[in-house]
């Protein structure tokens, strides 16, 4: 059995071994209230420390009589990111992604991508890391976003994406209010040249979407939608929203004629899906931006 000290002026708790073991299952006994995730995610992050040195490998030996400290997370690091991470560990990283930044390259920006920055994130701590990219936001749009941090682990999700993935929530404001007040869209997505899409009939390079929307309030003239999509084509929430009548607030390509927050009202606020390595159930949630909240002052 470990002891544990509080140390005064608030540094972190310090837990001595007591008996030879490794240092995931020592945590695990040893730190109370946090899941075995939240623990995964501390050592991945470099937030153990065992007698003063970080550490992230969850089998490192420890013997009687080390001290093992987490380490507080708002500690400033030399490789943070510019936005938040709501998870990592060995197989994945998933962060909050702000809108106006693109996921990953174009021809005309190379670096300035979400891809980019968790790429140097992850190799700043270990050379020779990657990242690989699950799916994607529209610049835009805000929230939640997962990479792989190993080739199987994207492997698995490609091919297995939808068995894996239970919920792509999304929350947006759009204009008016939709009847009825809670409704599955069912189409055919087409792109044009331009790279617009809209509904036309199935066939060649049509591709099925599924939107299922809610809505939560509404005021000002506007509502704010749940959305889930069962399907995640290129713009097809905006697609739905504007072929329904309500685009998506600040959407002028599709339709939309306010602007309210000078950005567009969407954002990716939730994600569930399989672990692939743990077989675990999890779901991670983005808190909708406070400026959507304006829009109904």
């Amino acid at each position: 059995m470990e002891h544990h000290n509080s140390r005064p002026g608030g540094h972190p708790p310090v837990y001595t071994v007591a008996q030879p073991t490794t240092l995931l299952p020592f945590l695990l006994s040893s730190v109370k209230g946090k899941s075995r995730n939240n623990v995964k995610s501390l050592l991945s992050r470099r937030l153990v420390a065992v007698d003063g040195v970080p550490v992230s490998r969850f089998d490192t030996p420890l013997a009687p009589g080390q001290q093992v400290a987490i380490l507080p997370s708002s500690a400033p690091r030399a490789d943070a990111l510019p936005f938040p991470i709501l998870y990592e560990d060995e197989h994945l990283i998933v962060v909050n992604k702000p809108a106006k930044l693109l996921s990953v390259a174009t021809d005309k920006e190379k670096a300035r991508t979400a891809y980019h920055m968790v790429t140097d994130y992850v190799k700043a701590r270990r050379v020779g890391d990657r990242i690989f990219v699950l799916h994607r936001l529209d610049r835009d749009t805000s929230g939640v976003l997962m990479f792989a941090r190993d080739p199987e682990t994207k492997e698995l999700f490609q091919s297995h994406w939808n068995e894996m993935v239970t919920r792509r929530g999304y929350l947006a404001v759009v204009e008016g209010t939709p009847k009825p007040d809670r409704d599955t869209i069912r189409s055919f997505l087409v792109e044009t040249d331009t790279h617009l899409s809209f509904s036309g009939a199935p066939g060649k390079g049509a591709k099925e979407a599924i939107t299922s929307y809610q809505v939560v309030k509404t005021g000002g003239g506007y509502a704010l939608l749940d959305i889930n999509i069962e399907t995640g084509r290129k713009n097809q929430i905006r697609v739905h929203m504007k072929e329904l009548g309500h685009p998506v607030a600040g959407d002028k390509q599709y339709g939309a004629r306010t602007n309210p927050i000078g950005r567009l009202c969407l954002h990716a606020n939730e994600l569930s899906f399989t672990h692939p390595a743990t077989g675990e159930q999890i779901t991670f949630k983005a808190k909708m931006p406070k400026d959507f909240n304006r829009v109904f002052r």
